[in-house]
């Protein structure tokens, strides 16, 4: 007999949408639930571990910065985790010189070596955003350029999403970029949500806590495909991988992208000064370097060590053996994902979600936010009392 027989929900990932939804079920619908998982541990790519090395907490795949606007979201959240008072600033090289990003005023004023004001400074990038008279932006470069102009689309942006999307920024979406965001101030904070922060505990102890329920049995380094035939035909399976996945790539492998990591520490007490530094030129393979120490300034022991630990960031086009990160999203894409949606809304005990389920690019509280909603959908189907 099947070990998974008689267990009714099944949840493929423990990232934050399988986590979320798997708490739920678990201690509001108090069902049993296994949590399917193919990595070494919990967490998807939002997990983070103590470097041995130096001490420091490490984001595995890249820095992950909680933000949010939505209360309910950060009502459930800090259910788990408590927040230290870290905000996020990223800061951006271009010809061997730092700006700020979002672009402010300061950017503005550097990179043009004007002394704007705040009001002088509006109506500039308004004049250079009008000179190639673009009317419906048809790309991301078209929608760029019509938001702050060639040159700081040149410098800035260009390059950057040449490196991080594989593609030309003519051959992708405007939709990409809804907005830029500028500041005709000296605001340098990267997120104007209310509700910030690192989790206190790192991202781990967060998840950790998330599947603790003792209705919730965690299976890692555990492939879904290989054991889908044993669970029972009735079964509700919530699945948040890749969806073309799912369906065995019958329409084809969507474009993902994904990332790899180059890990160096430095015999240093800082090395960049700062969490996060773009590198917008396209001479740089990377887009990014990560130091971690800086997301916890309230460990200070750790903070003020002779060592740091820096990641240093590479995209990559992903194939099907590799974790994917999150969509390119073409116009072919998204006629193939509709071909998917289709075969998804045939299967009755099928419900997919979260960034790759779905194949959104979603942040963190929207992850949250969608999970907490599928579940309130299946509790008036699956388990309303």
């Amino acid at each position: 007999m099947s070990r998974f027989k008689g267990i009714k929900t099944i949840v493929v990932g423990s990232g934050i949408f399988g986590s979320v939804i798997a708490e739920r079920i678990a201690s509001v619908a108090n069902e049993r639930v296994v949590v399917i998982e193919k990595r070494e541990h919990i967490g998807g790519n939002c997990y983070s571990r103590i470097d041995p090395e130096t001490g420091i907490e490490v984001h595995a795949y890249g820095s992950h910065i909680f933000h949010t606007s939505s209360t309910k979201v950060w009502q459930y959240i800090t259910q788990f985790t408590a927040f230290n008072s870290y905000r996020h600033k990223v800061l951006a090289r271009h010809n061997n010189q730092i700006f700020f990003m979002p672009i402010n005023l300061k950017t503005i004023n550097d990179f043009y070596g004007l002394d704007l004001s705040s009001t002088d400074a509006r109506q500039f990038i308004a004049d250079e955003a009008k000179k190639e008279q673009i009317g419906v932006p048809k790309n991301l470069e078209e929608k760029a350029v019509s938001s702050i102009g060639r040159p700081l689309y040149e410098a800035f942006v260009k390059g950057y999403t040449v490196k991080q999307w594989g593609k030309n920024p003519t051959e992708l979406p405007a939709s990409i970029i809804n907005r830029l965001p500028v500041h005709f101030n000296y605001d340098s904070w990267y997120f104007d949500d209310p509700y910030q922060g690192i989790p206190l505990n790192g991202y781990e102890e967060v998840f950790k806590r998330l599947l603790k329920n003792p209705n919730i049995e965690v299976m890692l380094n555990t492939d879904f495909f290989e054991i889908k035939d044993s669970f029972d035909d009735d079964a509700l399976i919530i699945y948040s991988g890749p969806i073309d996945r799912f369906f065995d790539y019958k329409y084809g492998v969507l474009g993902w992208r994904t990332l790899t990591f180059e890990k160096q520490v430095h015999q240093l007490q800082d090395f960049q000064g700062t969490s996060v530094v773009n590198y917008s030129d396209e001479k740089f393979p990377f887009t990014r370097i990560h130091e971690f120490k800086h997301f916890h300034p309230e460990r200070s022991g750790v903070f003020k060590s002779d060592k740091t630990v820096t990641f240093t960031e590479y995209s990559h086009l992903a194939g099907q053996n590799q974790d994917p990160y999150y969509p390119v999203n073409t116009t072919q894409d998204r006629e193939m994902f509709t071909l998917y949606s289709e075969e998804a809304e045939k299967c009755k005990n099928v419900v997919f979600g979260g960034r790759l389920g779905g194949y959104k690019y979603l942040n963190m509280d929207q992850v949250i936010g969608m999970a907490l909603e599928t579940f309130e959908k299946l509790r008036e189907k699956q388990w309303k009392s």
